[in-house]
């Protein structure tokens, strides 16, 4: 329970990442970095309903163990929709147009770097990798570095982040699918269907039995698992569809939270403690000077440009702009609590596009691409820059509201008697 406790806490989560991240990068750059491929490429896996299930260690790392997360993302976005910010036209409407500004400028940054370099249409692939914002990531640095910042700054990086996942989730869906087989489609409809009327009509028994979930729900999970990766779509999608069919509310009439809030609860460990940090340690290892190259390849390798340059320039204009003319042309405005410059802090902290844009790399390019490499270099260069202008950019401010908040508590404790009751007042 106190593990469990303590991998809840973003800043933890982010942490764990991390240092999964870090590990792989220091492995794959030694003289043993031959055994850390191996490990990373070896196979194994059946067969199963016709699938042919004999993947790499990292393919399982990015195919089953992310549809964890995104299976919480799943859970997230519809608690947004359903109870959440998203379910407010206007209050959803800043964020919202902010997070496909932060979607469609770094990708435009990226095409236009790539196709000034005439490296052909393959290089094109790689537009989607710098539109991404990791929640984990981008939450867990302003968690650490913004404790007294607008409590309305964490509510609009939140739900940037959850609606750019929705929009790289559709990306997957549908540019990332060679061959789609209806047929695997329609079978995975068979255990989704039976996983929502179970999680719908027996929320009770799954909220008093841990258990419960695990024997009966998990294999109708991977069966849909199983299915979706068959039919060709990425098999993280079937993470987000099974999110979308717990509820979010009671389904027995009474108030309070459903099954949503609970599985969230109780899973979110084991997607921030063991899921991504693998997924992010056989995803993160590249050598990244090799004495073959010896690094010549990488630095003149447009895609590593179009990827940081997209992070840490395309996301901050992408998201002011759209803000800004949103809010200038519309009815729409930010929180009255968020100031531009915190907005912009936070603009840059959405830079940090670790998980899901390490995933889009390899469909992009393939685990066997040199761009794939660099794509992942460029990831790690482009997501810890962000990191770093955003925390230099906010710490400062953050501590000027912690003055401002100390000198507050001064004033109302003035003479140890509370302002409301302070001498003079009247009754």
């Amino acid at each position: 329970m106190r593990i469990g406790d303590i991998l809840r806490k973003e800043t933890v989560g982010g942490m764990v990442l991390i240092a999964g991240a870090i590990l792989a990068l220091i492995w794959a750059n030694t003289p043993m970095r031959d055994s850390y491929f191996a490990l990373r490429d070896f196979h194994f896996g059946p067969t199963l309903f016709g699938v042919d299930l004999n993947l790499s260690i990292g393919h399982w790392a990015a195919d089953a163990l992310l549809a964890v997360f995104f299976f919480l993302t799943g859970l997230e976005l519809k608690k947004e929709f359903v109870i959440g910010d998203l379910r407010n036209v206007k209050t959803a409407a800043v964020p919202v147009a902010a997070a496909f500004g932060g979607v469609l400028v770094p990708a435009l940054v990226f095409v236009a770097i790539a196709a000034g370099s005439g490296g052909g249409t393959e290089l094109l692939r790689g537009w989607a990798i710098p539109t991404a914002t990791d929640i984990a990531f981008a939450v867990a640095v302003l968690a650490v570095i913004g404790s007294a910042l607008p409590a309305a700054l964490r509510i609009f990086l939140l739900t940037l982040a959850v609606v750019d996942d929705l929009i790289a989730i559709v990306i997957i869906a549908f540019v990332f699918t060679d061959e789609l087989k209806l047929a695997y489609l329609g079978l995975a409809l068979i255990p989704i269907i039976l996983f929502t009327v179970l999680a719908r009509s027996l929320g009770k028994f799954f909220a008093k039995r841990a258990w419960a979930a695990w024997v009966i729900l998990l294999p109708l999970g991977v069966i849909t698992w199983i299915f979706i990766f068959g039919s060709g779509i990425h098999a993280t999608i079937a993470g987000v569809v099974l999110g979308f069919c717990i509820p979010v509310k009671r389904t027995d009439g009474r108030e309070g939270y459903g099954l949503s809030e609970l599985f969230e609860h109780r899973f979110r460990p084991l997607s921030s403690g063991f899921c991504i940090p693998i997924f992010a340690f056989f995803a993160a290892g590249v050598t990244v000077v090799s004495s073959e190259s010896g690094g010549g390849g990488l630095f003149t390798d447009p895609v590593l440009w179009g990827i940081v340059l997209g992070l840490v320039l395309g996301k901050p204009i992408g998201i002011m702009g759209f803000t800004w003319l949103l809010t200038k042309f519309t009815k729409a405005s930010l929180d009255k609590d968020a100031k531009w410059a915190d907005l912009f802090g936070v603009t840059l902290l959405a830079g940090i596009g670790f998980t899901v844009s390490l995933l889009v790399s390899e469909l992009s390019f393939g685990l066997e691409s040199e761009h794939y490499e660099h794509a992942k270099v460029a990831i790690l260069a482009g997501s810890f820059i962000a990191a770093i202008l955003g925390a230099l950019w906010l710490i400062p401010r953050n501590r000027g509201y912690k003055i401002i908040a100390a000198r507050e508590t001064r004033d109302d404790n003035k003479d140890g008697i509370p302002d409301v009751y302070q001498p003079g007042d009247k009754d």
